[in-house]
């Protein structure tokens, strides 16, 4: 199982990105799903989730209303579509699955819900 994001880069304030997260080796179909991020010298923080289906969504606080997380099950693909960026969002952006996967409703926000994680995607955001 192999998680590949891309997308990331430098912008500037008010910009948006969307980055993607790949999922090789299976299919994610019955998998959770989740984005976390990791700013420079801080812990690893929970930024948006996403249930198998994709019925059901969750957001950290920071993230309400400026981010979205979305997935194609049939692209095996994970969306992080970020608007009106921040200096404070500047972060290396991970994706992560939930194996072997649960239908449950509810998305999972804990870093410890998740078994596999990409090595993540930088995102840099200038004032």
């Amino acid at each position: 199982e192999q998680l590949v994001e891309h997308g990331g880069g430098l912008v500037q304030a008010g910009d948006s990105l969307r980055l993607s997260c790949e999922v090789i080796g299976r299919t994610f179909s019955s998998n959770p799903m989740g984005w976390f991020r990791q700013p420079p010298g801080k812990e690893l923080e929970f930024v948006a989730a996403i249930n198998w289906s994709g019925s059901s969504t969750d957001y950290a606080d920071f993230a309400k209303g400026r981010f979205t997380i979305s997935r194609d099950n049939a692209k095996n693909t994970l969306y992080l579509q970020m608007s009106d960026l921040k200096p404070e969002d500047t972060a290396n952006y991970r994706c992560a699955l939930d194996w072997p996967g649960t239908r449950a409703a509810t998305p999972f926000r804990s870093p410890t819900d998740y078994t596999y994680w990409g090595q993540g995607t930088q995102v840099t955001v200038s004032s």
